[in-house]
């Protein structure tokens, strides 16, 4: 066996056992100093890896988080059925919610608010930010100080991106159902903890996104000043330049 061979074999064992991604620096720290290999070896041998999976029910895929491997979507109406329980759906409320603040951060509650046409639930709130899918990355400089909301990390690995450069257009993702039906591969138990189901009421409060209203990722807002408290990698807008070696 080469040391490529056994370098292939490492990283695919640690991919598989950590149940989570891994970035480069991560996979460098499982060797000795003197004996690790470079970022350039390793995406290397993750792509050698990737050509082994064609064909396969499992890929290597890079999110914002680093690499992992997984299921391959097509696969989930069967391996969604290994949990009894089907994971509970999330309600349009909180994905209409959750796109706003993907496609406008940094953005407030009132400005959510002022799209929607209605109130924004404490409790989506609470569940996107227990999810950690979005947090506060500062403060809007205007009476109350109002807290801006942005995504993580975990959003983008959640979501399967890279970066918010992937984020799909509002037209592509109209159909908000579709999105529940791609989260049913999410450990429902997990799911049912910190999920919101969705209520007649909430049904009837939400409106559709407007497709033709595209919002820009990270859209600025020009003439007012933030107070940020930016603690996180600088937040995601170092994401875009993650493991660029």
């Amino acid at each position: 066996m080469t040391d490529e061979e056994r370098l292939k074999q490492i990283v695919e064992a640690a991919l598989l056992a950590a149940g989570r991604p891994l970035n480069l620096d991560q996979l460098q720290s499982l060797f000795p100093e003197q004996e690790a290999p470079d970022k350039k070896q390793l995406r290397e041998v993750l792509a050698q890896l990737s050509d082994d999976y064609q064909g396969r029910g499992i890929e290597i895929t890079e999110v914002g988080s680093g690499f992992r491997i997984q299921v391959r979507a097509e696969f989930s109406p069967w391996v969604s059925k290994l949990w009894a329980e089907r994971p509970p759906k999330y309600s349009r409320a909180l994905l209409e919610t959750l796109a706003l603040i993907a496609y406008r951060q940094p953005i407030t509650r009132g400005e959510i608010e002022d799209v929607r046409g209605v109130s924004v639930s404490t409790n989506i709130i609470k569940t996107l930010t227990e999810r950690e899918w979005v947090r506060v990355v500062g403060h809007r400089d205007v009476p109350g100080k109002p807290a801006l909301y942005a995504t993580t990390r975990e959003f983008l690995d959640y979501f399967n991106l890279k970066s918010l450069n992937e984020l799909p257009t509002l037209a592509e993702i109209r159909d908000l159902d579709s999105i529940n039906r791609e989260l049913e591969l999410v450990d429902p138990e997990k799911q049912q903890q910190q999920g919101e189901i969705q209520t007649d009421q909430e049904a009837d409060e939400s409106i559709p996104l407007d497709p033709d209203q595209q919002p820009e990722a990270m859209e600025s807002h020009e003439g007012e000043d933030t107070v940020p408290i930016m603690d996180e990698d600088e937040h995601l807008s170092k994401l875009d330049t993650h493991e660029s070696e």
